[in-house]
């Protein structure tokens, strides 16, 4: 079995690190961009069918 050593180590966790970065920072932008297109359309079909916002 080879071995990486220090560096190869070091190495591993930076992508690792930063791919669950990225994966934090798309879902975190899926959030805020996709949640008003599926609250906007809900809020103009609920007043279509004559509901009161409280």
């Amino acid at each position: 079995m080879e071995e990486a050593g220090a560096f190869g180590t070091l190495w591993a966790a930076l992508g690792m690190s930063a791919y669950f970065m990225a994966l934090t920072w798309i879902n975190i932008l899926l959030g805020i961009f996709l949640t008003p297109l599926f609250l906007i359309p809900m809020s103009w079909l609920k007043s279509r069918q004559g509901g009161q916002p409280k």
